[in-house]
């Protein structure tokens, strides 16, 4: 998943709750809005971190197949006690160039829309409360910028250990995020029109964009509010792309957090 500051699959958790009981009964749909910040280097490789915040609407609807739940947009076609197949989603706020020393003088990167399909395996489950999960998603990667744009394919392999303490959830992962050509030009290309002194054409490379580490709670305030928060350690040394003169630093952290408040829900509720 892409490099800029992204809010997708954290804030997307803290608002759906991973469940790590398939029996656990929640509304079939419930809606509000959500509060965070964020601050974050601009993309991976990059020497400027940002701060960010924004007020967002959310939607939850929990069908069996149809889902629109937390990372999760579209069809889950399987779904076995060990298996499941559905359509994930991620989403990253753009990077002005001229917040970013290495870019300065070349075109924004846009907000970035990611989907594709995703396979989830349970590798084990030592009570109701934990589960450690293996998923393999594969995504396109879409940019909102004068009008919609195809940046390329990312792959991210990532084991995923999530557990309830009380009334807090918890996830750590781990991943390894790999990209195709298109997506390495997208973010580290300098085409020739952009090129100077200090800052040489270059044509990105499909490979490893960089290694990364995840960490997040869910903290329910009372029944309409929750609160939540995020850890990020990217390392990218080794990358694809470390040539590329728009990348400046290997490591990275990010951080943030938030509220979530439920406006309305369902009356029917569903084992999840």
């Amino acid at each position: 998943m892409n490099g800029q500051m992204r809010i997708g699959v954290a804030l997307l958790s803290a608002i759906a709750g991973a469940s790590v009981s398939a029996q656990e009964a929640k509304p079939l749909w419930e809606y509000g809005l959500s509060g965070f910040g964020i601050r974050a280097p601009a993309y991976i490789g990059a020497e400027q971190s940002k701060s960010r915040g924004a007020v967002l609407p959310w939607f939850i609807y929990r069908g069996e197949v149809f889902r629109a739940d937390g990372d999760t947009l579209g069809a889950r076609v399987v779904k076995q006690e060990r298996l499941e197949f559905d359509v994930g989603l991620a989403a990253a706020l753009g990077a002005s160039s001229a917040d970013v020393k290495a870019r300065a003088g070349m075109p924004s990167l846009g907000f970035q829309f990611e989907f594709g399909p995703r396979a989830k395996f349970t590798l084990a489950k030592p009570d109701p409360s934990s589960l450690l999960r293996l998923e393999l998603p594969y995504r396109a990667v879409l940019e909102f910028k004068d009008g919609l744009q195809h940046r390329g394919m990312v792959l991210e392999p990532e084991l995923k250990w999530m557990t309830r303490a009380g009334s807090a959830r918890w996830q750590l992962a781990g991943s390894l995020v790999l990209a195709d050509q298109r997506y390495g030009n997208f973010l580290y290309g300098v085409p020739l029109a952009y090129a100077n002194a200090t800052r040489p054409a270059y044509e990105g490379k499909a490979g490893m964009v960089t290694k990364r580490i995840d960490a997040n709670v869910r903290m329910p305030i009372n029944r309409d509010w929750t609160a939540f928060g995020f850890y990020r350690y990217d390392d990218a040394s080794g990358a694809a792309n470390a040539a590329s003169p728009l990348f400046k630093k290997a490591t990275g952290s990010s951080i943030g957090g938030g509220l979530v408040w439920t406006i309305g829900r369902s009356s029917t509720t569903v084992a999840d």
